[in-house]
């Protein structure tokens, strides 16, 4: 029997957990103060409805395809955001929604990129361009609390698909997939597939400077954006060839990068599902765990019983109810210091006869061996 975990897939315990575990308190925090409200879906669904219009897309090309007892052709979800379109209805507009949980993808693996991952996702239907700021400023508050340097780029699909249509572009949508690949292939190779579409001009537009851009209609709506991100004290950084992977988004699209990793930390737009113009994006925890800079270390008792074990409890029960973190070891008391150190316990408790009696606990600092006196 194998029991190592398949490849793409991982384990977490330690503090490793208790660090995504921190991660995803703050992001619920955030996502609750922004006036975000909590929501959860099925991680199976039916394989047409995870395709959706959207099969042509890489995330759905690579979803994972199962099939019941009853022949039903079903899905793992690849990501949080098309079941809105099922939570959506009957709601009052707009609903503002955030959901944490795991997606899938039968995709290759690297580093910074697994089969199962969490994502944490903010969406806001019946969307306009002022929720498009809120987003970002959200973006930006959240990162900085977690100690993550970013930048946060954006684009607009309309402004995209004015300045090809006309250039007489006819292959929109593979286009912009190459040039959505700027920031991951050389220029060269870009221009060379650009080339394969007939577009390879295109390239040098792209390239001018923002102002170029105020002779299309669509470019309002960039204008717009940079008005109530100014509102909010939002910094992002327009960036005209950003279009992101998902054919759905028809307006303002998302990306954050940070130093020390080539991968996107976050990224995602604007679209209509069931005739409703809404917003949202997604943090990958993966992701956010692996950048957060935060101390995480929480105060944690042990207890070492020396053969007090009512007592032992007893205290334990009064420690918790002032709302700390306790357990209790009932083994050998030599062992019981490297038990604290492998588990991270930063006090420990010695209860024994002499303690019980006058009700004085010593407790020992782990991380600098001091101790102190416990009085109940």
């Amino acid at each position: 029997m194998k029991t190592e975990t398949v490849k793409g897939f991982n384990d977490y315990s330690g503090a490793e957990a208790e660090k995504r575990e921190v991660i995803r308190q703050i992001l619920v925090n955030v996502f609750e103060k922004y006036g975000f409200e909590p929501a959860e879906t099925p991680i199976v669904e039916y394989e047409d409805f995870v395709k959706g219009d959207n099969e042509k897309d890489e995330a759905v090309s690579d979803i994972f395809k199962l099939e019941d007892k009853g022949g039903r052709k079903l899905a793992l979800r690849y990501e949080l955001t098309f079941p809105l379109k099922r939570l959506m209805v009957n709601k009052k507009l707009p609903y503002k929604r955030y959901q944490i949980g795991p997606s899938f993808r039968d995709e290759p693996v690297s580093a910074n990129r697994f089969r199962q991952f969490v994502q944490c996702d903010v969406d806001t239907i019946g969307a306009t361009i002022k929720d498009e700021a809120e987003i970002v400023a959200l973006t930006k508050n959240l990162l900085n609390l977690l100690g993550i340097k970013s930048v946060v780029y954006y684009n607009n699909r309309k402004l995209l698909n004015e300045i090809l249509d006309k250039e007489g572009i006819k292959n929109k949508a593979d286009v912009m997939r190459e040039l959505d690949k700027l920031d991951k292939l050389p220029e060269k190779d870009v221009r060379e597939n650009l080339k394969k579409c007939g577009a390879d001009k295109v390239l040098s537009l792209f390239k001018r400077p923002e102002k170029y851009f105020e002779r299309y209609d669509s470019y309002k709506q960039v204008q717009e954006l940079q008005k109530y991100l100014r509102c909010f004290g939002a910094k992002a950084v327009f960036l005209p060839t950003l279009a992101r992977g998902l054919s759905y988004y028809n307006g303002t699209v998302f990306e954050v990068k940070t130093e020390g990793m080539k991968e996107t930390i976050t990224a995602g737009g604007s679209y209509m599902f069931n005739g409703v113009q809404s917003t949202g994006i997604s943090f990958g925890l993966d992701r956010l765990s692996m950048l957060a800079k935060l101390r995480t270390q929480k105060e944690k008792f042990l207890i070492i019983s020396l053969d007090k074990d009512r007592e032992s409890i007893a205290l334990a029960e009064k420690l918790r109810k002032r709302g700390k973190i306790v357990s209790i070891f009932y083994g050998k008391p030599s062992k019981a210091l490297d038990f604290a150190n492998s588990y991270g316990y930063t006090k420990v408790v010695f209860v024994g006869k002499k303690e019980t009696k006058v009700k004085r606990f010593r407790v020992k600092i782990m991380k600098t061996g001091n101790e102190e006196l416990l009085k109940i």
